[in-house]
């Protein structure tokens, strides 16, 4: 039996949780098949039907020792993995491009943090690679060090092969269609956390976390139930349940497979089509040409009805999937080779990455912050997380001296129209600082 299909057959009266009782009269969407824990439709939290079912089914999928079934997104599962492998205090590795998620478990536990720099496009600003070296190299000057954190694949769809003789815990939100037909493989990792619904056909905040070390699984289990909804929504869950027979179809991803291929073969003249590991992320460079990233999304969404995913300083990201359709695509290309034509080309320019501290860091809000103006907060302590979003990669973090190249990158990334924020919401003028 599946979820899915069993939640179809609900027939008794609902005389419990939740209180649109199932009520088509209130065009609640999706509220024909929201219940709660009832009798025949277990438990996330100790789940022996059939729930344990379609955990079996991802743990086959992604062939680990123990898969769990996440309803709060990858944000769930990041924090339970850090909290199962690491103690109160513990020192971690964590990669310099990770998710806002990997910082907040490192605040919440206290641990002390050593960056991990991925190698930087310096034309189009975005990371890429983690090579071997340099995460052999941390890890020798930090022998005290408990464990690793990477983001694999990152956003921009680039995959880090390298082996950690450390627990690793992998990111791979952006990764749950790797290992599918000719998609490279699935990450390695000790745990691996991916979203479903980013890159496969399942409903957002659904995700997965994959145990391949067995000896995290249950710490990782206590933590995932401290930090997860007791009250998970069965309309999230009845979509992993449909999406597992999805992935089934091999026609469907080969279909899909070949579009990206046939995408691969467009030919631009200003604009830019630019490699990623991941062939299903579609990065579209704009640093040779006369208008921003952001421009150009603004002029394929106006123009043209698509809405990007990403609009940074010198290209945008257009994520696909399974569920793309081939006028999807010709509608793409048709676009880019309009916009294409309109373009004049620019010299390509060097662009400064987000700072990187060295040493050991310590993640914590000040008790007490002020606000301070941007420029006037170089060398004072940050109060608060500043980020692009999307996808939520930190420039400054609480605790951190903010330096000249933060603010210059800050302000420079305003000036082109890219989605800067921080807690405080004071930007573009002020950011929290650490009153002395």
């Amino acid at each position: 039996m599946k979820l899915h299909e069993e939640l179809k057959k609900l027939d008794k009266y609902p005389f419990h949780m939740p209180g649109h009782k199932r009520n088509s009269d209130f065009d609640i969407t999706g509220s024909d098949i929201d219940i709660t824990e009832i009798s025949g439709f277990d438990n996330l939290h100790e789940p022996k039907g059939l729930i344990l079912e379609t955990e079996k089914r991802l743990a086959k999928t992604y062939k680990s020792k123990k898969s769990f079934m996440l309803v709060n997104g990858s944000t769930v599962g990041i924090l339970s993995a850090i909290f199962g492998v690491c103690s109160e205090g513990d020192k971690i590795i964590i990669a310099r491009n990770c998710h806002k998620s990997v910082y907040n478990a490192c605040m919440l536990r206290h641990l002390r943090v050593v960056y991990l720099e991925p190698e930087y496009d310096y034309v189009n600003s975005y990371y890429l690679s983690i090579t071997q070296d340099a995460l052999d190299g941390v890890i020798s000057r930090n022998p005290d060090a408990v464990a690793v954190v990477i983001t694999n694949p990152t956003y921009e769809g680039r995959i880090s092969n390298i082996s950690c003789p450390l627990p690793l815990i992998v990111d791979a939100a952006h990764g749950a269609h790797l290992g599918f037909y000719n998609f490279p493989n699935y990450p390695k990792g000790d745990i691996v956390i991916s979203s479903l619904h980013k890159t496969l056909p399942a409903l957002t905040q659904t995700a997965v976390m994959n145990i391949y070390n067995e000896k995290y699984i249950s710490a990782a289990k206590r933590y995932l139930d401290i930090f997860e909804t007791s009250s998970p929504s069965y309309v999230l869950m009845s979509s992993v349940s449909k999406c597992l027979d999805i992935t089934e179809s091999r026609k469907l991803f080969k279909s899909y497979y070949d579009m990206l291929c046939d995408l691969r073969e467009i030919d631009l003249y200003s604009l830019r089509l630019k490699y990623s590991d991941d062939i299903s992320k579609i990065i579209i460079s704009t640093e040779n040409t006369n208008i921003t990233g952001k421009e150009l999304a603004d002029i394929l969404r106006d123009k043209y009805s698509i809405e990007p995913e990403l609009a940074s300083l010198n290209y945008i990201i257009l994520m696909t999937s399974v569920g793309d359709t081939k006028e999807g695509f010709d509608r793409l290309k048709s676009a880019l080779y309009e916009i294409d034509e309109t373009l004049i080309q620019c010299n390509e320019t060097i662009s400064k990455k987000p700072p990187v501290p060295i040493g050991e860091s310590i993640i914590e809000y000040p008790e007490y912050t002020k606000e301070t103006e941007l420029n006037n907060s170089i060398g004072k302590k940050a109060g608060e997380f500043v980020f692009a979003y999307p996808p939520d990669i930190p420039v400054i973090v609480p605790g951190e001296v903010i330096t000249r190249e933060a603010v210059d990158y800050i302000k420079s990334a305003f000036e082109k129209g890219v989605n800067i924020i921080s807690d405080s919401s004071l930007l573009p003028n002020s950011v929290l600082t650490k009153d002395d």
